[in-house]
């Protein structure tokens, strides 16, 4: 993945009154010339790179393009999960004149800073995919997580009860405890293993969060958990990343294939791993539709309009209800790999190399 590369103050105003260009080296994106003062600038700063392949794959990508057919003046730049660096980027965005700050953060702490901050000095500010906790944020863009997880929860339900597992032991990848969505997840997928778990049909196995949602910490906490409990029959993994993770160890015991896995995000690996019959389901978030509802609520911002959104999420450290704009998740699995490349999120190029080409004839993408 690209690395952000922090632009300094000057640089950025430098590049104001210029035609901008997007910079495959560094990871910084800037729109086109900024005409007039009054044009809108818009600041995104984005969590990592490691956690998710999509957050550079996908969100920089699609905002870019929205932002730049909106014709208006941005700054995308990377964190690359550091707390300071994610502050300090902050920090030259607002100074640099950006009229709105949208970020995806890496702890509730650390966002509630940087939008109070970006708020006192008057710039609008919009939660991306991550609600913060507390914060200030005018707007949230995301997805409905809830249903994300419910999607998952019932996924692994459905590949259970299609291999006709009796009273497995099911285990649990969380996401990060620092990330509110991985809240809404569980609260999503427990409820629907909840009461198999309470009926006795499944068994509560191990449960565990991820730091960071890191695939390597995942890796090491799954080998732990099928030390303690060999006979792990199913795993809910709630994002591709840990997905694999879990993946990649059963198939040193040649398990691969017998334990079903969830996952989140629709990446070429984990659809690669779907057609071959490794993971169970993923849940395919349409990128290009959340990041042309948030730049679209941007510039609205910008310009000192409201914007459209279709409800609410409620934030229960701020005690207050945060307008929003949430997009419908799609569950995948084997049979609807080819919705994803339809939809243009993977090309068949990427996913269909190799062994998997064949597979790929198999379900219909030719």
């Amino acid at each position: 993945m690209r690395k952000g590369l922090l632009l300094t103050a000057a640089s950025v105003a430098l590049a104001s009154s210029l035609v901008a260009c997007s910079d495959s080296s560094s990871g910084d994106d800037s729109g086109s010339d900024s005409g007039s003062d009054a044009k809108p600038k818009i600041g995104v700063i984005l969590p990592d790179s490691k956690s998710s392949p999509r957050w550079e794959t996908a969100d920089r990508k699609y905002l870019s393009e929205a932002f730049k057919a909106a014709g208006v003046e941005y700054d995308i730049q990377n964190a690359q999960n550091d707390k300071q660096e994610f502050q300090t980027i902050a920090d030259q965005m607002i100074t640099s004149g950006v009229n709105v700050l949208m970020i995806v953060n890496l702890d509730s702490g650390t966002g509630k800073a940087v939008l109070d901050k970006a708020k006192g000095q008057g710039v609008a500010t919009i939660d991306y995919d991550r609600l913060t906790l507390g914060g200030s944020a005018q707007y949230y863009v995301s997805f409905d997580n809830v249903e994300v997880g419910k999607l998952q929860g019932e996924g692994l339900t459905k590949c259970l009860s299609d291999m006709k597992a009796k009273k497995p032991i099911v285990a649990t990848l969380n996401g990060s405890p620092t990330d509110n969505n991985a809240t809404l997840l569980a609260q999503g997928y427990n409820g629907v293993l909840g009461p198999r778990y309470k009926s006795g049909d499944y068994v509560k196995g191990p449960n565990q969060s991820v730091p960071d949602w890191d695939g390597a910490q995942a890796t090491t906490i799954f080998e732990q958990m099928l030390t303690s409990q060999p006979k792990i029959g199913g795993v809910l993994a709630a994002n591709d990343s840990l997905g694999n993770a879990a993946i990649a160890v059963l198939r040193k015991q040649k398990r691969n294939g017998e334990v079903p896995v969830t996952g989140q995000d629709a990446t070429v690996q984990a659809l690669q791993n779907i057609l071959a019959g490794d993971q169970c389901m993923t849940v395919y978030k349409a990128v290009k539709k959340q990041a042309d509802a948030a730049v679209e609520l941007a510039v609205s911002l910008a310009k000192g309009k409201k914007g459209k959104t279709n409800g609410t999420v409620k934030d229960p450290e701020g005690k207050r209800e945060v307008p929003s704009v949430l997009e419908t998740p799609l569950a995948v699995y084997k049979n609807n790999v080819k919705d994803v490349v339809d939809d243009g999120y993977v090309t068949k190029e990427e996913l269909c190399k190799g062994k998997y080409a064949a597979l790929c004839a198999e379900v219909g993408i030719k």
